[in-house]
């Protein structure tokens, strides 16, 4: 997970956006950091659409601090005025230890109670370095030191999200060295999705960033190299998910 716009359908919308790897012992808590800033004139809306990392996000913003649960399709985000927010891609050892059920949280949202880490990073604020570290601070406190079992998921998670050979889940349960059930019951309890819906949310993600940055790319040929069974497979996961096909995002560009 180290393409910086990955997962982003829209770069070229995109207002000023960052993102920061984790440092020290945050490293096991978050994949990165991303900060988008922006200050648009009245009455202009940017609307930015996401097809999401299948992961947890935690995000500060001026007035609330929001846990995000993986996500199913793809979401979007109206941008207004001014504002910004300081965003945490959550491994799964820090989600699992931040909510209990973290199938429950799937598209879903809850606003936490944390008053302290929202005044601490708008203080920071512009200050990326600073808001980062009071994020990672408040993560180290809350979530502490991984678990062996949480170590395990954070590497399935890395393995499925990241390694462009893993297209099955007897594939990815040789890798870590465990039953496919012990896979299956590991994502449903520390990310909320089943293994194989996490395989098919990073092809989606690179067939999406094939067809953005290889305009002349035969989906065809995207297809095949991304596993898919044929091109129709890779046209129903863009229409599921999506709403769209690869064709009408290629136009859209």
């Amino acid at each position: 997970m180290t393409d910086p716009t990955r997962g982003v359908l829209y770069p070229q919308r995109l207002p000023s956006f960052t993102r920061l790897r984790p440092e020290g012992e945050a490293s096991a808590l978050a994949e990165w950091f991303w900060i988008p800033q922006w200050e648009l004139p009245e009455g202009v809306v940017s609307h930015q659409p996401v097809l999401g990392y299948p992961a947890a996000n935690l995000v500060v913003e001026p007035d609330v601090v929001t846990l995000w649960g993986a996500t199913t399709r793809a979401s979007e985000r109206e941008l207004r005025r001014s504002g910004w927010a300081v965003g945490a891609l959550l491994k799964p050892a820090a989600f699992a230890r931040l909510h209990g059920a973290p199938s429950e949280l799937v598209d879903a949202h809850i606003v936490l109670d944390e008053p302290e880490l929202q005044v601490a990073v708008s203080a920071a604020m512009p200050d990326l370095g600073a808001a980062v570290a009071a994020v990672s601070g408040w993560l180290r406190e809350r979530v502490g030191p991984p678990t062996s079992d949480a170590r395990l998921a954070n590497a399935m998670a890395d393995l499925l999200m990241s390694d462009p050979t893993i297209v099955r889940l007897d594939n990815a349960a040789e890798r870590l060295r465990v039953s496919v059930r012990t896979l299956q019951r590991l994502a449903h309890r520390t990310v909320g999705l089943s293994p194989a819906a996490m395989i098919r949310r990073r092809r989606l993600q690179e067939a999406a960033q094939r067809v953005r940055e290889d305009p002349d790319a035969p989906l065809s040929d995207i297809a095949a190299e991304l596993g898919y069974a044929d091109q129709a497979h890779l046209a129903n996961d863009f229409r599921a998910v999506l709403g769209f096909t690869a064709t009408d995002y290629r136009a859209d560009l």
